[in-house]
């Protein structure tokens, strides 16, 4: 193959030509073929994530009357995947900096599939906790290095925008598909939620090998095994004693002394990091205010959604026994508005650029966060309350996650496109576990389901995703005003 269009920005080209036409921001990027597979391959895998997600947020209900689980246990096959995903995501992106993003992403791949094979012939909660664990880890490698790929293939500006955008679309398509395939295939048994993707990601590996251009290792650099150990144990052991504290205690002795050994490992890691040579993050990084708020925007845009569909899923299914497909189709809205919104999205950030689009991504899911508390009362009706709330959520999603990605990826070497990548990533995963760990306490807390359909222990939960959403909201809004204000001029 000789045309350089067609090559990744990864692959290291052979002349000083070739390397001007990679990486030129004012050469306009022809979109071949191939690197519209190469897209494909991508788009299949955030495709897979939303399917998953979607489809086993459904199936929670069915899970835990067959296994007899209850919802503070249910949660953990939530947060089985998120933690194996958030923890481990920033080591997934400096591996593939390091090592190759191509193996990276195909071995992770293949992991990815036999864990979705594993999770739907398991009969035990525990164990299926633990696919789901596993599942999480190989997307914490298949995550940052399919959008580092991404990132590194599309030039920075208009193509790049275009290409997250077409991203995006996929990730909705899957979360879409997943609430109604997930409803149909619950109907005959919750096990096939688990099994679909395995076959999916198989076809996604094949095609991988078969586009994704071999790329070259970092020719310099190493493997920070204290920083990435440090980090990783004691963001697990972190996030873990949130989710399990509310059973055991705050005050529990074994409580307390997990709290003290996690921040022990975070700072031996942030020690760590300012002393080695090769370090797994370059806190400089975390000096860019742009990149501080648009990793706090993907812990507000996760957190505060995951933990509501997690809410509307108990209470749908659980109080008002609806079943899986009704409850989907109820759902479905919030994908649709991400399917058929985000196209637009790279466009309107050429134009307006991202700060402003997330300021709109937040002010979307503020909104609708309080139209449903102002509303919702103690039973709410779908017309007037859940639905306008979906529609608004679907609104700040498809402003949001192209933007907020964009801005944590803006001017960020390539070197450092994985790093970038899976720190918005963690970001989102790992505020999305510690929110709903905090919300799955407050409903547990709350008055029992076994009563009428009544949506009061919910209350607490919904207040606490709308306080994140806010937060998030003022956070963006400050350079905005601060841009404006005359003394500032």
């Amino acid at each position: 193959m000789t045309s350089t269009e067609t090559l990744p920005v990864s692959t290291v080209p052979t002349t000083a030509g070739a390397a001007t036409a990679l990486t030129d921001p004012a050469s306009e990027q022809r979109w071949t073929p191939r690197l519209w597979g190469i897209l494909a391959v991508l788009c299949t895998v955030l495709f897979l994530d939303g399917l998953d997600v979607s489809m086993v947020g459904v199936a929670l209900p069915s899970i835990g009357t067959d296994l007899h689980l209850s919802t503070t246990s249910l949660q953990w096959i939530v947060n089985g995947y998120v933690l194996g995903y958030g923890g481990l995501l920033l080591l997934g992106g400096r591996t593939a900096d390091l090592l190759g993003r191509r193996n990276t992403f195909l071995i992770a791949l293949g992991v990815f599939a036999v864990a979705s094979l594993a999770g739907g012939l398991i009969n035990n909660g525990t164990l299926l906790i633990g696919t789901r664990f596993i599942k999480g880890l190989a997307a914490a490698f298949t995550a940052p290095t399919a959008l580092s790929i991404l990132t590194t293939t599309f030039h920075e500006g208009r193509g790049r925008n275009r290409a997250l955008s077409v991203f995006s679309v996929f990730g909705a398509s899957g979360y879409s598909s997943g609430l109604i395939l997930g409803g149909l295939l619950t109907s005959f048994g919750w096990r096939w939620t688990f099994l679909i993707p395995a076959p999916l990601a198989v076809v996604a590996l094949i095609a991988g090998i078969a586009l994704i251009h071999r790329d070259s290792r970092a020719t310099e650099g190493g493997h920070d095994l204290v920083g990435a150990l440090t980090l990783t144990t004691g963001m697990l052991l972190a996030v873990y004693t949130v989710v399990s504290a509310p059973q055991r205690g705050w005050l529990d002795p074994v409580t307390i002394a997990s709290i003290v050994v996690a921040v022990a490992l975070l700072v031996t890691f942030v020690v760590t990091e300012n002393r080695v040579a090769h370090p797994l993050i370059r806190l400089g990084i975390l000096r860019v205010g742009s990149i501080v708020r648009a990793n706090l925007s993907m812990i507000a845009l996760f957190g505060s959604y995951l933990s509501y569909q997690f809410m509307m899923t108990l209470y749908l299914q659980t109080v008002l026994h609806w079943s899986p497909l009704k409850m989907a189709f109820a759902l479905l809205p919030a994908g649709l508005v991400v399917a058929f919104g985000s196209p637009f999205v790279g466009r309107l950030i050429d134009r307006y650029g991202s700060q402003r689009l997330i300021v709109t991504s937040m002010a979307s899911l503020s909104l609708g966060y309080v139209w449903f508390l102002a509303t919702a009362g103690n039973s709410p009706h779908y017309a007037i309350t859940i639905l306008p709330t979906m529609i608004l959520l679907g609104g700040g999603f498809a402003f949001g996650f192209s933007s907020i990605t964009a801005q944590a990826t803006h001017g960020i070497d390539d070197s450092e496109q994985g790093l970038a990548s899976g720190l918005v990533q963690t970001s989102g995963q790992v505020g999305a576990a510690l929110v709903l760990a905090v919300v799955t306490a407050l409903v547990a807390g709350g008055s029992s389901t076994d009563s009428a359909a009544d949506f009061r222990q919910f209350h607490p939960g919904v207040n606490l995703v709308t306080g994140v959403a806010v937060v998030g909201l003022l956070l963006n809004l400050a350079p905005l005003v601060r841009r404006y204000n005359p003394r500032h001029a």
